[in-house]
C-alpha cells in the first residue's frame, strides 16, 4: 500500500467543480492532506465547470466549504488561507468540442507539462468520452497524465462498454483511475490486514467455519436533491453494483501473489466471476426490492419516496435491496452472502458481519451460541469479536455472550481520513490499486443485469418499507427461510 510520505508536485484540475461531490469531499479531501503535509507547495488545484466565476469568485466559495465541511478540530484558518491560494477556476464546458477551452489553456504552461496531472470527472458519466477527446484535441494529455471516472460506470453493460471504450481511445488503461471510495476507506483496506497477517484468522475464513455473511450500507436520508438522478439508477446501480460488490470481493477473495495491483484486482475478479447467476424464478427467490414510505426518523416524520421525488410521481424505483449472493468456489461453496443497502433506514451504518458455525460442543448444560465478528467500516470504525465467555454471575459453568472490542481511532490516536483523500493522492502516485479495472466493472454488471431485467418483469415485485426502519418485512423472510436474521444491533 502506498506510503503517507510526500507526493509530487500536481496539478488536479476537476470537471464539474461546483457540485456537491467537489465542495463536500474533493476540497477538504485535498485540504486535509495539505494540512499533514503530504501536498507540495507547488501543486495546484483548478476547478472547471459551466458557472461564469472569477478565480476569487470560485476561491470563495472553496474557503466556505472548508468552513462547512472540515470538522472544527482540524479547521486551521491560517492552513486554509494558504491552502486557497492554491485554487483556480476555469469556466469550461467541457463536453463542448470548441466553446471556452481557453480559459484553461490559459493556465497552463510548457513547463505545466512536467508535473503529474489529473483530471478528476465528477460528472455525468455520458460526457466521459467527449471530455477525454477535447483533452486530447487540445493537447492536455501528458505521460504524467491521469483520469479519474466517478461512478456509476454506465447504466447496464452495454452503456459501461461504451463509456470504457470512449475513454480508453485516448487514455491507456493504466492511466484510467474508475474511483470506488467504499475502498478508500481504512477499514474496507484493512480486510487485507485482517484475514492476510492473522493467521488464525485465516484458518476459520471459510465455509468449514463460516455460516453466513452479511454486507450492509444503510443509509438515514432519502434522495434529497438527486431524485432525476436516483430514479434512473435505483439501490442496485446506486450501491450494489460498484460499492459492496467490491466490498464482497475483498472479503471473499483469495490471497494476492502481492500487493501488486493487478495481483490484488485479479482475485477480486475471480470472486465476480464466481458469482452464481440470479435468473429467472431465482430473482424472486433471492432478491428482494423495496420502496421507503412516510415514516418516523430522528424525532420527525420523514416523506416517503414519492414525496421527495415531487408532486403527482409515480415511480417503480428501489431505494432498498438486499441480495443473496452466492460463490461457487471450494472456499465459499455453501455460504451466502445477505447484501442489503437502503435509503431512509435506522440508522447510518456500513458493516460486515461474519456469523460463524454453532459449536458442536455438549460440554456445557446449555449449547454455546454462535461467534461472530462485525467489521465496522463507518461510523465508529473498528471491530467486535461476539464469543462465548462464562458467565461470572453463576455458580455453574454458564454460559454468558461478551464482547471483545477494537475502535480503530482510539487504538491509533488518529483521525480517521475520509475515502477521498486516500483516493485522490493514490491517482497522484499512480498507484491504481484500489481503483477499478474495466474487466471488473464487465464482469459485474454481468451478474447484476439479469436481476434487473427480472424486476424489469416483475418477478420480484417492489415492496415498501417505512422511513426509520431497517427494511421490508420480506427481506427479514428471505433469511428466516435459512434460518438467519439480519444482525441489527448497530452501534
Amino acid at each position: 500500500m502506498s506510503s503517507t510520505s510526500q507526493v509530487e508536485p500536481f496539478d488536479y484540475v476537476i470537471f464539474g467543480a461546483t457540485g456537491d461531490l467537489t465542495m463536500r469531499k474533493l476540497i477538504p479531501a485535498i485540504y486535509h492532506r495539505f494540512r499533514e503535509g503530504q501536498i507540495p507547495d507547488n501543486f495546484r488545484f483548478i476547478g472547471t465547470a459551466r458557472s461564469q466565476l472569477t478565480h476569487e469568485e470560485y476561491r470563495e466559495r472553496a474557503s466556505k466549504a472548508l468552513s462547512d465541511f472540515v470538522n472544527r478540530t482540524y479547521y486551521d484558518a491560517k492552513v486554509a488561507a494558504k491552502f486557497i491560494e492554491h485554487i483556480f477556476y476555469a469556466s469550461l464546458n467541457g463536453a463542448e468540442e470548441s466553446g471556452s477551452w481557453q480559459n484553461l489553456l490559459d493556465l497552463f504552461t510548457p513547463k505545466d507539462a512536467e508535473k503529474v496531472r489529473v483530471f478528476y470527472l465528477a460528472t455525468s458519466p455520458n460526457l466521459f468520452g467527449q471530455i477525454c477527446a477535447n483533452l486530447s484535441k487540445y493537447k492536455l494529455v501528458t505521460d504524467n497524465t491521469r483520469v479519474v471516472l466517478e461512478k456509476p460506470i454506465g447504466y447496464d453493460l452495454q452503456t459501461a462498454n461504451e463509456i470504457n471504450e470512449s475513454v480508453g481511445k485516448y487514455f491507456k488503461e493504466d492511466a484510467i483511475f474508475r474511483i470506488d471510495h467504499y475502498l478508500g476507506k481504512e477499514t474496507v483496506q484493512d480486510l487485507l490486514g485482517l484475514r492476510f497477517a492473522n493467521p488464525f484468522m485465516e484458518n476459520v475464513w471459510s465455509a468449514e467455519n463460516i455460516d453466513y455473511i452479511q454486507i450492509t450500507a444503510a443509509e438515514t436520508v432519502g434522495v434529497e436533491g438527486r431524485g432525476p438522478y436516483y430514479d434512473k439508477s435505483g439501490a442496485m446501480r446506486d450501491m450494489i453494483q460498484n460499492h459492496l460488490l467490491q466490498v464482497m470481493c475483498m472479503v471473499a477473495m483469495e490471497k494476492p501473489a502481492s500487493l501488486n495491483a493487478n495481483d490484488l484486482r485479479n482475485e477480486k475478479l475471480k470472486i465476480l466471476n464466481a458469482l452464481v447467476p440470479i435468473t429467472g424464478q431465482k430473482v424472486a427467490e433471492n432478491t428482494v426490492r423495496a420502496q421507503y414510505q412516510r415514516g418516523f426518523l430522528e424525532e420527525t416524520t420523514a416523506r416517503s419516496y414519492l414525496e421527495d421525488l415531487g408532486e403527482n410521481q409515480t415511480s417503480q424505483t428501489e431505494t432498498y435491496v438486499t441480495v443473496k449472493a452466492e460463490i461457487d468456489t471450494p472456499r465459499w461453496k455453501g455460504v451466502p452472502f445477505y447484501i442489503r443497502t437502503g435509503k431512509r433506514l435506522h440508522k447510518k451504518v456500513s458493516e460486515i458481519v461474519i456469523q460463524f458455525k454453532e459449536s458442536s460442543t455438549t460440554l456445557f448444560p446449555s449449547k454455546p451460541g454462535p461467534d461472530r465478528l462485525i467489521i465496522r467500516l463507518q461510523p465508529n470504525e473498528g471491530l467486535t469479536l461476539s464469543i462465548m465467555a462464562k458467565d461470572p454471575t453463576s455458580d455453574e459453568v454458564a454460559l454468558r455472550r461478551a464482547n471483545l472490542d477494537v475502535s480503530f481511532t482510539q487504538e491509533f490516536n488518529i483521525r480517521y481520513p475520509d475515502a477521498y483523500e486516500r483516493l485522490m493522492l493514490d491517482a497522484v502516485r499512480g498507484n491504481p490499486i484500489l481503483f477499478i479495472r474495466r474487466d471488473e466493472v464487465e464482469a459485474a454488471w454481468k451478474w447484476v443485469e439479469p436481476i434487473l431485467d427480472g424486476w424489469s418483469k416483475n418477478i420480484t415485485p417492489l415492496a415498501v418499507y417505512s422511513a426509520g426502519s431497517w427494511g421490508p418485512e420480506e427481506a427479514k423472510i428471505m433469511l428466516a427461510k435459512n434460518g438467519h436474521i439480519w444482525h441489527e444491533d448497530m452501534r
